[in-house]
C-alpha cells in the first residue's frame, strides 16, 4: 500500500492530473509550469540541450530531432540523474553552434555566476538559435546551499539583452491568489517533523488537500496581480554573438 501510493505521488509531481490537487504539495506551481511549457513547446525544434535535466520530466513535451540532457558532475548526479553530458558548472562540454535550443527549467536561480552561464548558452547555440527558460520568482530557498538568487521580470530582461538575446515571450505564471496558498502549504512541508518520507506524504497530503481545494475556488472567483507571482516563463531567440 505505502509502495502505491509512493509510485502515484511520484507521477503526480510535475505534470499533476485533478488527483495532484489531493497528495500533490506543489500543484499549483507544477501544473503551471508544465501547462506553460506544453504552450512553447511548439516552438522548441532540432537539437534541444535540457541544462539541469534531473529526470527529463518534459522531454516528452518537446518534438526535437535529439535530447540532450546536461547536469554538474557530481557522483550522486551521475547516480540518480538521467543526464546524457556531465559538466563543471563552466563549461558546456559541446562546440560552438551546435544547438538548435536551450531549455533551463528552475536551474537559473542555482547559477552563481548568470553571465558566465548565458554566455556558454550562447556560445553553443546556433545563430538564431532560441532558449526557453523557467526561473522562481516567489519561493523558499532550496536545494541549500546552492540556492542563489530570485530575478525580477527586468532583471532577466536585463541579463537576456545583454547576453544578445530578444524576448519572444515573457510570462509571470501563478499569478492570483495561489501565490499565497503555495507559501503557505511550503511552510507546512517544510516544518513537519517526520524523517520517513511515508510518514511525510501521508501528513502533507493530509494537509495540502483541504488548502488546495479552497486556493482552486478562490483562484477562478479573485483578480490577478502580474507584480505578485511564483514563476518566470521566457521564450527568447539569439540575435547577435556577444
Amino acid at each position: 500500500m505505502i509502495k502505491k501510493m509512493k509510485q502515484i505521488y511520484q507521477r503526480e509531481q510535475f505534470n499533476p492530473t485533478i488527483f495532484g490537487v489531493f497528495i500533490n504539495p506543489f500543484y499549483f506551481v507544477r501544473k503551471g509550469l508544465y501547462n506553460h511549457l506544453s504552450e512553447l513547446a511548439k516552438y522548441v525544434n532540432g537539437k534541444v540541450l535540457d541544462i539541469g535535466c534531473g529526470q527529463k520530466p518534459y522531454q516528452g513535451l518537446f518534438k526535437c530531432d535529439e535530447y540532450i540532457g546536461l547536469e554538474i558532475d557530481t557522483p550522486e548526479n551521475r547516480k540518480i540523474k538521467k543526464a546524457d553530458l556531465f559538466y563543471d558548472g563552466k563549461h558546456i562540454p559541446l562546440n560552438d553552434s551546435s544547438i538548435d535550443w536551450v531549455i533551463a527549467s528552475e536551474v537559473f536561480e542555482h547559477v552563481f555566476n548568470p553571465d558566465e552561464f548565458l554566455s556558454e548558452i550562447q556560445r553553443v547555440l546556433k545563430p538564431d538559435g532560441g532558449l526557453l527558460i523557467s526561473i522562481p520568482f516567489i519561493w523558499d530557498e532550496h536545494e541549500q546551499p546552492y540556492d542563489f538568487a530570485r530575478y525580477s521580470s527586468f532583471g532577466l530582461k536585463y541579463l537576456l539583452t545583454k547576453h544578445g538575446f530578444d524576448i519572444v515571450e515573457h510570462r509571470k505564471i501563478n499569478n492570483g491568489v495561489e501565490v499565497i496558498f503555495q507559501l503557505v502549504i511550503c511552510y507546512l512541508y517544510k516544518i513537519l517533523p517526520f524523517k520517513k518520507n511515508y510518514l511525510r506524504i501521508f501528513t502533507i497530503s493530509l494537509l495540502t488537500a483541504p488548502i488546495n481545494l479552497v486556493d482552486l475556488f478562490l483562484s477562478f472567483i479573485l483578480p490577478k496581480n502580474n507584480d505578485l507571482y511564483l514563476n518566470n516563463i521566457i521564450l527568447a531567440r539569439k540575435i547577435k554573438n556577444v
